[in-house]
């Protein structure tokens, strides 16, 4: 699963799940780093020159998370001596709320940030580097620390992530004798042989929002594909993919208007045997009765490759200001945040991925369901990683490429031959 042109990973993020309950979560090794002055221009929130709170803002306006969150900012705050003042704005809302912030130099201590925009922000300058807090960032994927870094600094940290994989219904695949598909021929065979009159095979999110290209990188990706030239063959050869699926039947044309929430509830009426989705719809999908669900990794070109999918998520960063102790503390409720055991708790209750690669692996292990994306996160990519700032005009090439190939008003290579004119147009 945004600002003028964001990703979808914002919409993403923010629909983890249903349902979650409020955590009270107990905070170890939380310190995070130490040091540096504790007095000076502390500004509000400061008695006898010391810090007493900070403020926090963040895009966790649904009532079950942002008490989960302000409950787990609060822990923090008081492990570290602090009050952590939270406040949440709609999604839409943030990135400009943080521009404008970031202008007249009127950012909150903590913020965070949909990973795509973290280079935006970094770049006007708002952001300090981690590294001089000495918070601990070994044993992230290195995908994760790539959507945080700008100009080979690091200015955030997610505690969790997400991505994508693919949904099948069990009953489905055993009635029809298909396995779980592993290849891109395999998957097209399986879509086949899963319609049925009232039922299509396979289901994508192909809109003509960030969303849609969001759930065609893995496809592109794995091909060999890459955003900063998409008219090449390899590209292609995804698109192909798609206008496939949909031109045998086992794929609705109407995927051209879905989201990923419509994806979903096409899968739980039984209106579609498998779909590409994410995590967040977990919770839904447990909850909707006498559904027999399974989760794996999306299909690569060929058999013994490795899908390479988008990273979604939020990072924590340190703005700047003019209170170094504000940021102290700041920075060590960050380090409280991405704790280990923090990171576990929240993964578990909202069906994310642990961003440590160790702490991931253990979640696999207690929820089965999720291995397919800790497995998906090891390779993951930032969209912002090749292109940065200059993302999002790929991301509107590509799900213009998408509308436009599906609909046949083009070729698939004829379509991304306009999509690459559309990211390096001025």
């Amino acid at each position: 699963m945004t600002s003028p042109a964001r990703p979808p990973a914002r919409r993403i993020a923010a629909r983890w799940g249903t349902g979650i309950v409020a955590l009270g979560l107990a905070v170890t090794g939380c310190g995070g780093p130490t040091g540096g002055p504790t007095g000076g221009a502390a500004g509000a929130g400061s008695a006898n020159g010391r810090v007493t709170s900070i403020t926090a803002l963040d895009y966790y306006t649904d009532g079950p998370e942002h008490t989960q969150w302000g409950e787990l900012l609060t822990t923090c705050g008081k492990s570290v001596g602090v009050t952590v003042e939270q406040t949440s704005v709609p999604g839409p809302s943030l990135l400009p709320k943080v521009l404008q912030q970031a202008s007249s130099r009127t950012l909150p201590d903590l913020l965070m940030l949909d990973n795509p925009d973290l280079q935006q922000i970094a770049q006007t300058g708002a952001l300090t580097p981690l590294e001089q807090y000495g918070i601990d960032s070994s044993g992230f994927a290195q995908g994760i620390l790539s959507a945080s870094t700008y100009e080979g600094k690091l200015y955030g940290l997610a505690p969790n992530v997400n991505t994508i994989a693919l949904f099948y219904n069990k009953d489905m695949l055993s009635e029809a004798g298909v396995a779980v598909p592993r290849t891109w021929d395999e998957l097209k065979a399986a879509a086949v042989g899963l319609t049925r009159p009232g039922r299509y095979g396979m289901a994508v999110d192909a809109n003509a929002t960030f969303e849609g290209a969001w759930q065609f990188l893995p496809f592109l990706w794995s091909a060999g594909g890459d955003e900063k030239q998409l008219a090449t063959p390899q590209a292609a050869q995804a698109l192909r993919l798609w206008v496939d699926l949909v031109r045998s039947g086992s794929m609705s044309r109407s995927v051209l208007n879905w989201n990923q929430s419509d994806l979903r509830d096409q899968f739980v009426a039984g209106r579609t045997a498998m779909m590409i989705n994410g995590p967040w719809q977990i919770s839904a999908l447990n909850a909707a009765t006498g559904l027999h669900w399974g989760v794996a990794t999306i299909p690569v070109p060929q058999a013994g490759q490795t899908a390479v999918t988008p990273l979604g998520g939020e990072v924590w960063t340190v703005p700047q200001n003019a209170s170094r102790a504000r940021q102290q503390k700041a920075a060590q409720v960050l380090a409280c945040l991405n704790d280990s055991t923090n990171m576990l708790a929240l993964a578990k209750e909202r069906y994310t991925v642990p961003s440590r690669s160790a702490v991931a692996a253990q979640y696999a292990e207690q929820v089965p369901s999720m291995a397919a994306f800790v497995a998906s996160v090891e390779a993951a990519r930032a969209r912002t990683g090749e292109l940065g700032v200059k993302w999002p005009k790929a991301a509107t090439g590509i799900y213009t490429a998408i509308q436009s190939a599906l609909t046949g008003e083009q070729t698939p290579e004829e379509a991304l031959k306009h999509a690459q004119q559309t990211a390096t147009s001025p």
